[in-house]
């Protein structure tokens, strides 16, 4: 792996920890520097979020409250990645990048502007868990087919229904688990999943994301908030640029 890649890598991982979206980095890295096919490049860093996804997973079992809050949204992921995986391999990805980008810079433009903060204590009452269930599963879909990881799309999501940022930062980072373990079964039965490098990928992720967590905690949430915002807007303004060019 070219350092290039290694350094893209391990500040995906970062911005993994520290704000649940930075995965959006993986593939165009692999696909421009490292030369891998576009579904070759999505396989590898489906599985590679799962190990973060885990980490996450973990401190949130430490906080049953949040966990129950959280598996609804895990739950209806899982089928989500299963079928955007499967029509990765067959479907123009393009709509649904559309999509992506149009929610995503919604959201950040929401954020900039916002006078009240997505704290615990402003927020609306939670989402019903059949609203938390579908809200993953097309986060799941949309992910899979784009190879983004879930965050990205799932976090600006939650936080359009005021949900608490850290809450939505922490559940965005946890489902990334259950979609990668279900877009592996798709690759891997598919063919174009390298073990190996989804490995090193997901390992290198794991130690970044554990340095971000530690970052954020640390962070008043205003302040966060808004440097989630102005991280969305890049985004999409990204996602703009690869898809027009």
């Amino acid at each position: 792996m070219a350092l290039t890649s290694l350094l893209a890598v391990i500040l995906a991982g970062f911005l993994i920890g520290a704000t649940g979206i930075g995965g959006v980095l993986l593939v165009p890295v692999l696909t421009s520097i490292e030369g891998l096919a576009p579904a070759q490049a999505i396989a590898a860093s489906s599985m590679a979020f799962g190990f973060p996804g885990l980490a996450a997973l973990w401190y949130l079992n430490r906080n049953r409250d949040h966990m129950r809050k959280t598996m609804p949204v895990v739950i209806g992921a899982m089928p989500g990645a299963a079928l955007g995986a499967v029509l990765v391999h067959g479907l123009d990805s393009r709509i649904v990048l559309i999509l992506v980008i149009v929610t995503i810079c919604f959201a950040g433009l929401r954020g900039l502007l916002a006078k009240r903060i997505t704290t615990e204590e402003t927020t609306q009452k939670l989402l019903a868990r059949s609203a938390l269930a579908g809200i993953g599963l097309l986060a799941g879909l949309g992910s899979a087919l784009t190879g983004t990881g879930g965050p990205v799309l799932l976090i600006p999501v939650l936080l359009l229904f005021h949900q608490p940022i850290r809450l939505a930062i922490m559940v965005g980072q946890a489902v990334q688990l259950p979609i990668a373990l279900s877009a592996i079964l798709v690759h891997a039965r598919a063919g174009s999943l390298d073990w190996v490098l989804g490995g090193t990928l997901g390992l290198l992720l794991l130690i970044a994301s554990v340095a971000g967590q530690w970052t954020t905690r640390r962070i008043q949430v205003p302040l966060l908030q808004k440097a989630l915002s102005v991280l969305l807007l890049l985004i999409g303004a990204w996602f703009s640029y690869l898809l027009f060019s």
